[in-house]
């Protein structure tokens, strides 16, 4: 048992205590190495994060419109993106952002801001609601990100996101507990409660000052703020794991306490509590065995499901999502599924023409000598000929570096067409997610 403890203490001397270094040296040494290439990757992240889009929405069309403010986790971060220029962030925003496609048009606006408590939440969305000039020392000072002019300047951009929101997450608090998380393997039960209600009072009037704000901004959007889970697994301590898990279900308590409180407000106000889907997991879910808190891969998509039950009802994978499919197809909420497979080519998507007018409910008329296809989808009309390097779309010509062409399945020839192409000239929303292998389609 000493040995637990020992090894308790000293997970936590270098884990919380590596949370607050580690961003110090992650601006640090961009200035020594004049921007890593991941870190160069992440100060080139607009607030807006899209995957990537094949067709623009169209202008009247109505868009589900998803803003997550708060820390790190908002921000998708992980401790390798400092040295691996490969990774991109892809955290439990992006996710919900790819669950939106099965809804609807969707996009995000990401104002997740390295090392943010909830005072430097609250000095931000205050500034948002009042439109003022602000800058990062008056927002937070110290903050770590190398992004905070750019944020700090653009008030203006964010106002009118939070302004237009159907839907506002938060992440924020684990930089409030983390002076307590370094002291509590140490402090006696009495002075850990006092130092843990005291750090709550503070949240809990800081939380309250950004709900005020963001309904001065939206009355009606729906927020939904997440509980904090703890990092530290049950092996390196029992009684300390016991602690922490006391303090991390206060912080629920708190979260929950403040939503009670304003439910009958306007608007909707939800929990995410992600902090019970931790328990248990902290090794598989977090980055803790690096000595970093943060979330892997895992945390944030258990994170995502989290906050995607909470907001849609539900969490949805398709075939190609869960392996079973090279790639899949999301037309209006619905997978389709067809004999007549989806082909890659050319680093195109191609699609049985049959396939996609009937999921989308457009009319079509075959010309024999032209081997070409008129398409009708409203009041759009596009014509695809066979092997042809440019289609019409309502009379214009757009040239196109994927021709449509003739694909055998089983003993029938049947028209291939690109996907995106054709969408786009329907005025149909097309959205690709590398992740899940998944292209989504919308009116």
């Amino acid at each position: 048992m000493l040995y637990f403890w020992a090894a308790f203490i000293a997970a936590l001397d270098h884990i919380f205590i590596r949370r607050r270094i580690h961003t110090m040296r992650y601006a640090g040494r961009m200035k020594r190495l004049r921007i890593l290439p991941a870190l160069a990757f992440l100060l080139a992240l607009t607030t807006v994060w899209p995957l990537c889009t094949s067709a623009a929405a169209d202008e009247s069309k109505y868009i589900y419109h998803i803003v997550s403010l708060g820390d790190s986790i908002t921000a998708g971060f992980e401790p390798e993106m400092i040295t691996n220029s490969s990774l991109v962030p892809y955290g439990f925003t992006d996710r919900l952002k790819e669950q939106g496609f099965f809804h609807g048009r969707t996009e995000l606006a990401n104002y997740g801001i390295l090392g943010l408590k909830s005072d430097g939440l609250k000095r931000y969305v205050a500034a948002i609601q009042e439109g003022s000039k602000t800058t990062p020392e008056n927002i937070q000072s110290g903050l770590p990100d190398p992004r905070m002019a750019d944020i700090a300047s653009g008030i203006p951009k964010a106002k009118a996101d939070l302004k237009a929101a159907d839907v506002i997450t938060i992440t924020i608090g684990g930089n409030d507990v983390q002076p307590i998380m370094e002291e509590a393997a140490k402090l006696p039960d009495a002075d850990l409660e006092a130092k843990v209600k005291s750090m709550l009072d503070a949240y809990t009037a800081n939380l309250k000052s950004v709900l005020n704000d963001l309904r001065v901004l939206n009355p009606d959007a729906l927020i939904v703020v997440a509980d904090q889970y703890q990092p530290v697994p049950e092996i390196a301590g029992a009684m300390g794991y016991a602690k922490l898990g006391k303090a991390a279900k206060a912080f629920t308590a708190a979260i929950d306490a403040v939503v009670e409180e304003r439910q009958g407000d306007h608007g909707l106000l939800k929990v995410a509590h992600v902090a019970e889907v931790f328990v248990g997991h902290e090794l598989a879910y977090t980055h803790i065995l690096d000595k970093d808190i943060h979330p892997k891969q895992a945390g944030y998509e258990a994170m995502a499901k989290v906050f995607t039950q909470v907001i849609f009802g539900d969490y949805r994978e398709t075939e190609a999502s869960v392996g079973q499919a090279p790639i899949s197809i999301v037309v209006n909420g619905h997978e389709l599924k067809t004999v007549n497979k989806p082909v890659l080519k050319n680093g195109q998507t191609f699609i049985a023409i049959g396939d996609i007018l009937q999921a989308i409910g457009a009319t079509s008329k075959w010309d024999s000598k032209k081997a070409a296809a008129t398409i009708t989808y409203g009041t759009r009309k596009v014509v695809i000929a066979i092997g042809a390097k440019t289609i019409q779309v309502d009379g214009a010509a757009v040239a196109t570096a994927a021709p449509a062409f003739l694909n055998k399945v089983g003993k029938e020839s049947k028209t291939y067409v690109p996907l995106a192409l054709l969408a786009k000239g329907l005025g149909l929303d097309v959205q690709y997610s590398t992740k899940l292998k998944t292209a989504f389609i919308n009116p």
